[in-house]
């Protein structure tokens, strides 16, 4: 037995080498972190040479919590050199091949950091604390466990005994990618940026292959990218979310999908001023694209190719198609947690999902402040859109790490955005405070 450490991190993404690297300078707290990947590894599959980042690079790992941290993207580009070259390069958003080799930088900068050590389970010690077991059954104990494991590519059921050579999801899009350059018709399901990224691929680089483009969404819808619209990707849109009841914010999830899904402009554009230029003297790019199309079964013919039955939602008309290559820009779902014990441990809401404090910890059946369970982009149902977003990685980590130590380590300010959310103060009729989830 190992420890006991003062936190233990369960898997090594952007957000937990983001809390990290802020724990890295802060000596008195002991913390060790897992990942079964070799090295650290961000989205390998989309890892394409256009793909940008949809976030400013000052969304990096510490920099909106503690911009004098040795471990920023300025300090990476300092380190190897290219801080004029970024310079006078004059983009806020920057390549997504640059932010992993940054992302790789400090993860082999950080003790902490173990990877290739698979965690197997995570139980209550039953003197308080955690015992974090690895896969090989070594053990280690720690006060509190941050889990932050990330999601699963979610597969369509009619979809997943095909999963192979012709039928990839987009997160392993560059393990099929040549063969998707060379194949004759190369269908895309989904409307999000991945499925986009996916479109614009084989248009610049597959000219004489046939794409066709599905997805059962409203439309190719462009993510919100407006400054005011932004303004939800804050801590005081977290906290005003909340503090509403459990229903109110799950209604208000229902209609905020394109906050923090859907495509960029960039890439719109990129897609569309294709088609505009392949179209110039009465051409017609060997393109499909429809929106409202369900896909509901896949299977196989004669001759190999994949046939798709398809369903159109509005004009409520089946109809098949045929392609040599399908890829599912269809998201992804939570990864199961290590946690084998967990509906019991926590509390859980009337839709059987953990329920999250706003300093992002796991509410405990026990109460016991021996043992403290956090989350890391696993509370989207609590803490709203800004779960996933980058944007806010850093700030949550400032929370985690005040709320272990118990003091403010990194200052978290109150008011960070023009715009406000509840009622404003002194409205007539407004009531101080607001409810608890």
């Amino acid at each position: 037995m190992t420890g006991p450490h003062d936190v233990a991190g369960v898997g090594i993404g952007p957000f937990n080498l983001g809390l990290a690297a802020l724990l890295d300078g802060v000596p008195e707290v002991d913390a060790v972190f897992f990942d079964d990947k070799p090295q650290f590894a961000w989205h390998p599959g989309l890892m394409l040479d256009e793909a940008e980042v949809q976030v400013p690079f000052l969304a990096d790992l510490v920099t909106l919590a503690d911009p004098t941290s040795p471990h920023s993207f300025l300090s990476y580009l300092h380190a190897h050199e290219r801080l004029y070259r970024f310079y006078f390069h004059e983009r806020l958003h920057v390549l997504r091949r640059e932010f992993e080799a940054y992302y790789r930088w400090v993860a082999e900068r950080l003790a902490s950091c173990r990877f290739g050590q698979r965690v197997a389970a995570v139980t209550p010690a039953a003197d308080g604390g955690w015992i974090v077991r690895l896969a090989g059954g070594k053990e280690h104990r720690a006060r509190a466990v941050v889990l932050g494991v990330g999601g699963v590519p979610a597969v369509p059921g009619c979809a997943r005994s095909l999963l192979g050579e012709d039928v990839a999801h987009t997160a392993d899009y560059g393990s099929v990618r040549r063969r998707a350059l060379g194949a004759r018709r190369v269908t895309v399901l989904g409307s999000g940026q991945s499925a986009a990224e996916v479109v614009a691929d084989l248009l610049d680089h597959a000219p004489d292959t046939r794409v066709d483009w599905f997805t059962r969404s409203a439309g190719f819808l462009p993510m919100e990218y407006s400054k005011l619209g932004l303004e939800h990707f804050s801590p005081e849109y977290a906290a005003h979310f909340h503090g509403l009841s459990q229903e109110r914010r799950d209604a208000l999830r229902a209609g905020q999908d394109l906050l923090y899904k859907g495509i960029s402009a960039a890439t719109s554009a990129r897609i569309f001023d294709t088609l505009y230029r392949r179209s110039i003297d009465g051409a017609e790019p060997d393109v499909g694209y429809a929106a409202r199309c369900e896909l509901r079964e896949v299977g196989r013919e004669a001759g190999g190719a994949l046939r798709l039955v398809l369903h159109h939602l509005d004009a409520e008309v089946t109809f098949t198609h045929e392609t040599d290559l399908l890829v599912l820009g269809t998201g992804y779902r939570d990864a199961p947690l290590p946690v084998p014990a967990l509906a019991e441990l926590a509390v859980l809401d009337d839709r059987g999902r953990p329920v999250v404090e706003a300093d992002h910890r796991v509410r405990l059946r026990d109460g016991s402040a021996d043992r403290q369970l956090f989350v890391q982009n696993a509370e989207l149902h609590t803490h709203g859109v800004g779960a996933p977003d980058l944007g806010l990685g850093a700030h949550r980590n400032a929370v985690i790490v005040n709320a272990l130590c118990g003091r403010e380590v990194y200052p978290v300010r109150e008011r960070n955005v023009f715009q406000t959310f509840g009622p404003p103060p002194g409205a007539a009729g407004a009531r101080a405070g607001v409810r608890a989830a």
